[in-house]
């Protein structure tokens, strides 16, 4: 073989490597990320349990590796219904842009899920049948977020699932599977992750509005009409600060340390600025960003807020 036919070969393989980087969406991790560090703090810092090591580790591979999984599979989704057409104002897609073939793709979300099977099942035989429950409830709703005979996110329940899902699922998953136990105060700790979240999903729905509606894909920015959609995600970001502030009043296992997480508030003016006056544009792909810095710093802070 010539040297150049290996380097075109090399050249190809780091091309559909990039690409599967792409369909990935590495920016969008921290919405695993973090219920599962705020999930680990929980089960460090409350009085009465005890962090688990090996459950931790298992329970932020699996919760990775069932995003990255999704996100495949609504690439792939979306390519099929004609979502992610040339007028697309977010970033590329791999299926849309020729990057990934559909069976490239398709291939990739079953090699992931498998991928996930194993810290899953490590979950279950250390922490009981629920694990199974929440996994197969996490590859559905992953899987039909745009896919399947009836696409949720195609009907205004985008934003339900992914504060289900993302927050009081995994936070209180993430607890589960380290103390054998939940409780309200995981409970309600989750509130505040699962409403930025949902807060970035907001952003990238008001962004997409108009070409959404025109292929027919109803999602609640839809619904509810851009000005609406925007307060929302407003009211979204107020209830994450509320939760903390008010916690520490009710929960003797709760300090007023949780009061650091107003340490990111200056962080979120910039995208608060572009969602509520901006027009739907580039801008607002830096404000889906920060929105999930965002998100992931606030985890960060609430996550040592419980800890101490």
């Amino acid at each position: 073989m010539s040297t150049d036919s290996k380097q075109g070969g090399e050249s190809s393989r780091q091309g559909r490597a990039r690409a599967y980087l792409l369909a990935a969406r590495p920016q969008t991790l921290t919405a695993a990320l973090s219920p599962v560090i705020v999930g680990w703090a929980a089960a460090s810092g409350l009085v009465g349990y005890e962090f688990n090591l090996l459950p931790a580790l298992a329970a932020l591979l699996g919760a990775l590796l069932l995003q990255i999984a999704a996100n495949f599979a609504n690439d792939l989704s979306d390519y099929r219904r004609g979502a992610d057409g040339p007028e697309r104002l977010g970033p590329i897609r791999a299926a849309a842009s020729g990057l990934l073939t559909e069976k490239q793709l398709f291939r990739a979300v079953i090699f992931i899920f498998i991928l996930a099977a194993v810290p899953g099942i490590y979950l279950i035989i250390s922490a009981g049948w629920i694990v199974l429950v929440i996994g197969l409830a996490g590859i559905i709703a992953g899987v039909t977020y745009v896919g399947g005979p009836w696409p949720y996110g195609y009907r205004g329940l985008g934003e339900v699932f992914v504060f289900i899902f993302f927050g009081v699922i995994a936070v209180s998953g993430t607890f589960f599977v380290q103390t054998g136990s939940i409780n309200s105060e995981v409970f309600l700790l989750s509130v505040p992750v699962g409403m930025t979240v949902t807060a970035i999903l907001v952003v990238n729905n008001v962004r997409d509005l108009d070409l959404d509606r025109a292929v027919g894909k109803r999602t609640l920015a839809v619904i509810l009409g851009s000005k609406v959609s925007r307060y929302l995600y407003l009211m979204m970001l107020f209830i994450a600060y509320l939760i903390p502030t008010l916690l520490p009043a009710f929960f003797a296992d709760l300090s007023w340390w949780l009061l650091v997480v107003w340490l990111s508030f200056p962080f979120i003016l910039s995208p608060v600025r572009t969602v509520l006056r901006d027009e739907p544009g580039p801008t607002f792909n830096v404000a889906l960003r920060s929105t999930a810095r965002l998100h992931l710093g606030l985890g960060v802070l609430l996550s040592f807020g419980i800890y101490m």
